[in-house]
């Protein structure tokens, strides 16, 4: 399944997740039948093109297209929130199909790919992988609330971190607090890859609030 670039919203998150959720059990479902996209669109009275973007995570489907699909697979609507609902403590992502986000640093030639869409209490916990791939005269500086771990996949770059840098190459990782101003400051071998996982604070308790 190709990326999804989607803006760095936790709500649109969890919309994503519950798609995927509904679309997967929707094709297991019709499978189970031995039913083609074409009959089960005639069973339910919906456009093949919807049924093919309801298993393909590409739209939110209402709740009379769930209904619809429910009569036509002959299962509970229930059934299509089953697998969100098992699977909330787990986000498996194959290789090649992260959720492709536009962040801060898009527009400066970072490419940002969001390895796991986390649920309940794991919403805080974003785990990006980074790919700079060219050069840049600009560096864009960023500062969010939590803490960042960085771990260096491949290439070597030039890390700022408040009033320290770092240079880091394959093997090496960086901790750091989000709230200080952070970011590559120089590219000293490209393509470059690094993970980056995000810990917002749990704002109920205040655990892992920096400082």
């Amino acid at each position: 399944m190709p990326s999804t670039p989607i803006g760095d919203d936790p709500a649109e998150f969890l919309e994503l997740a519950i798609n995927h959720a509904i679309g997967d059990r929707v094709r297991d479902e019709r499978r189970r039948l031995g039913l083609t996209l074409q009959e089960v669109a005639a069973r339910s009275g919906l456009s093949l093109g919807m049924i093919s973007k309801v298993e393909n995570a590409q739209t939110s489907p209402s709740l009379r297209t769930l209904a619809r699909l429910s009569q036509a697979l002959e299962v509970p609507i229930t059934t299509f929130f089953r697998g969100f609902e098992e699977e909330r403590d787990a986000s498996f992502v194959k290789a090649g199909t992260g959720i492709e986000l536009v962040r801060e640093g898009t527009r400066h030639g970072h490419r940002y790919t969001l390895l796991a869409a986390p649920k309940g209490p794991q919403r805080r916990l974003h785990p990006f992988l980074v790919t700079l791939v060219k050069a840049s005269e600009t560096f864009p500086l960023f500062q969010h609330e939590g803490v960042e771990f960085l771990y260096m996949l491949d290439g070597r770059l030039t890390y700022r971190f408040g009033r320290h840098t770092y240079e880091l190459e394959p093997g090496d990782s960086l901790l750091l607090d989000g709230t200080v101003a952070h970011g590559p400051e120089a590219l000293t071998e490209l393509p470059i890859r690094f993970l980056s996982i995000t810990v917002e604070p749990d704002r109920e308790s205040g655990a892992d609030r920096p400082g």
